[in-house]
């Protein structure tokens, strides 16, 4: 069996987006991952730890991790079962199939369908992997940045990170990930959209809260609670993590925008993340003093995600401009 399951992805320096920044913007490419997002690093990482044996894996996901664990479970010959919500789109239950999963429709958000994944797990003996809450997810997650850092050399060292949280799984794996090389001093910031942040609000509140619901069209953002490393993460005096948010109309215009200008087609949740570029969110950062005024290299990483097509983007821009 391969080593992983993930390609180390490209990591591209986007001229148009450096122009906006003001600063050198490098994208780190995960849409281009085999499974369609970043979430193979970690899956593929903790599914050859734990579900060499089994005799299946189980995973909740309205989209991405979904996607993952079903690719990961198809390349190692394992069963895969996949339990979304009915929130997720017809697209995302074919592609499913189209790997060879077993799909159940169950509950309307993403912990309904997590707390059936957990049930099988236990009555039917299945390895469950979790979407975002594991420390072998961050892991693998932390692969990105160490190819980040050998694609810019010794010599280069980015001015801060941009990166989605929707449970925190990304950023975790991001904070490993600058661990791992060195760069904790290096600013990260963290993007949600109004009506899926659960990490913002933890931050506000000083505690870990749970969200009534998921107002946001971002649906692979949409966790209702954010985990507890991610938010230990933000009250820890040796990093630096600005949480911030952006409209829906905001990020889909920054997927609008990438796809013209990068020609690649991301989801509303890649989306929050490349709005702090579009929208001008890092400049202000930078006029508020929460950034430096000379930023160095800023990095993007393109999470990237599945559950999007034109048709998708059609339905976007018509429920969100009317």
């Amino acid at each position: 069996m391969a080593d992983h399951f993930h390609l180390n992805t490209p990591l591209l320096e986007s001229v148009n987006m450096s122009k906006r920044a003001g600063t050198t913007v490098y994208l780190k490419m995960e849409n281009s991952q085999p499974s369609g997002s970043f979430k193979i690093r970690g899956i593929g990482h903790l599914c050859q730890q734990l579900a060499r044996q089994s005799k299946g894996v189980v995973c909740s996901s309205g989209g991405n991790a979904g996607m993952a664990a079903a690719y990961v479970a198809r390349k190692m010959g394992v069963p895969a079962t996949i339990i979304v919500p009915s929130s997720s789109p017809q697209m995302v239950i074919r592609k499913l199939h189209d790997q060879g999963a077993a799909v159940k429709i169950i509950g309307k958000v993403w912990d309904d369908a997590n707390a059936e994944a957990l049930r099988l797990a236990e009555t039917e003996g299945l390895t469950y992997v979790p979407p975002f809450d594991h420390p072998l997810l961050w892991q693998g997650h932390a692969s990105m940045i160490s190819e980040v850092a050998a694609s810019l050399g010794p010599s280069v060292k980015p001015g801060a990170v941009v990166v989605s949280v929707g449970g925190g799984g990304l950023l975790c794996g991001v904070i490993q990930g600058l661990k791992d090389v060195g760069w904790t001093d290096v600013p990260i910031v963290a993007m949600e959209t109004v009506g899926a942040d659960c990490f913002n609000a933890a931050v506000k509140a000083g505690r870990v809260v749970t969200l009534d619901d998921i107002t946001s069209e971002a649906k692979c953002l949409g966790a209702k609670t954010v985990c507890k490393q991610a938010f230990e993460y933000s009250r820890c005096s040796e990093l630096t993590i600005i949480s911030e948010l952006v409209t829906d109309q905001q990020a889909l215009h920054a997927v609008e925008t990438f796809l013209d200008e990068e020609r690649a087609l991301v989801e509303m949740a890649c989306g929050a993340a490349l709005a702090a570029v579009y929208s001008g969110l890092i400049r202000r950062l930078q006029d508020e003093g929460r950034l430096p005024a000379l930023l160095g290299p800023l990095l993007v990483i393109v999470c990237g995600g599945s559950s999007v097509d034109m048709q998708q983007l059609t339905n976007l821009k018509n429920k969100l401009r009317t």
